[in-house]
């Protein structure tokens, strides 16, 4: 399945980009820890739907036990976990008081740039195909060729603006 892809117009006028057309990509669901875990089972694995769970709730509570432990960590090639705190400014070192500075910790994910598996998101990119998700309800439009059309690589990118969520 291609990933899908919905085009917006920015209508912030403040914006140097007013009036110009973005992608924005369409989540086809979630999907649950349980259904990721019986896919792992499907894939030819000697181990049951309840084992990949098992497995998978270990890793989960041991990976944020090292987390809160102020450890990053590096789960195999696809990238690094780690936390990050949101904080309001102190007037002075000594003023800083955890428990009013610190507003929130949120937990980062940074993907891999080894050559082994480059995660970066040029590389992503190669390696995903796309969809204008209205080409699933409605056909192509033709072009003065009688070919149907996606202007271009059918990213719905013409810029090098990020794809938004």
């Amino acid at each position: 399945m291609p990933v899908l892809y919905k085009t917006y117009k920015n209508t912030n006028t403040a914006s140097k980009t007013y009036g110009q057309y973005y992608g924005r990509l369409v989540p086809t669901k979630t999907m649950s820890y349980d259904e990721l875990c019986k896919h792992m089972s499907e894939h030819n694995s000697v181990y049951g739907e309840d084992v990949c769970r098992g497995v998978a709730l270990k890793l989960a509570s041991c990976m944020l036990e090292q987390l809160l432990e102020g450890k990053k960590v590096q789960f195999g090639d696809l990238g690094t976990f780690y936390l990050s705190a949101k904080c309001s400014g102190a007037a002075t070192e000594e003023a800083f008081n955890v428990g009013q500075n610190i507003k929130g910790l949120y937990l980062r994910f940074a993907p891999s740039r080894t050559d082994v598996n480059d995660l970066s998101a040029k590389s992503l990119k190669k390696l995903a195909t796309f969809l204008n998700a209205k080409d699933l309800v409605e056909p192509k439009k033709k072009d003065g060729n009688g070919n149907g059309n996606e202007n271009g690589n059918g990213s719905g990118n013409g810029n090098d603006e990020p794809m938004e969520p």
